[in-house]
């Protein structure tokens, strides 16, 4: 079988790594700019919500979130209905440094498609989709106690 997976990862953890350093100026660390700009592109979310989104576990946002807060990036605050619901705002500052994370975002993937085709980019977008579907359900049914069975 094709090495598919460790050719994504690879891509994955250089476009990571490049945005590590590129965002510490703002003191984002460690993928943290992905979580601001989730927030940013959908105020209001709630942890649990923006654990799905992102497919990380929920002590993971929990950690990355507080971090935000802690360096005034996001604001929680209570849901209108339900008081133990803590919901997630951008701040001011975090809108600000959203508009460098498109900037960044658009960048990288100039150039990771650089010299394919229009026909070729909508082919690997059409892949990447259904591959990231099967494995988002594979995702949430270990998340929820299954075992996969090698």
């Amino acid at each position: 079988m094709a090495d598919i997976l460790r050719e994504i990862g690879m891509i994955a953890r250089a476009l990571d790594s490049i945005s590590n350093v590129e965002f510490q100026q703002y003191d984002l660390t460690k993928g943290q700019y992905l979580y601001l700009a989730r927030i940013c592109e959908h105020p209001g979310i709630i942890q649990e919500q923006l654990s799905k989104l992102i497919m990380v576990d929920r002590t993971t946002v929990i950690r990355a979130v507080q971090r935000l807060v802690d360096h005034q990036f996001v604001e929680k605050r209570p849901d209108t209905t339900n008081k133990k619901i803590r919901r997630l705002y951008p701040t001011e500052r975090a809108r600000l440094v959203y508009q460098r994370t498109i900037a960044e975002e658009a960048y990288s993937t100039r150039t990771a498609l650089s010299g394919m085709t229009p026909d070729q980019v909508d082919q690997l977008t059409t892949l990447l989709h259904q591959a990231r579907l099967n494995v988002t359900a594979d995702w949430d049914r270990v998340k929820h106690g299954a075992h996969r069975d090698y």
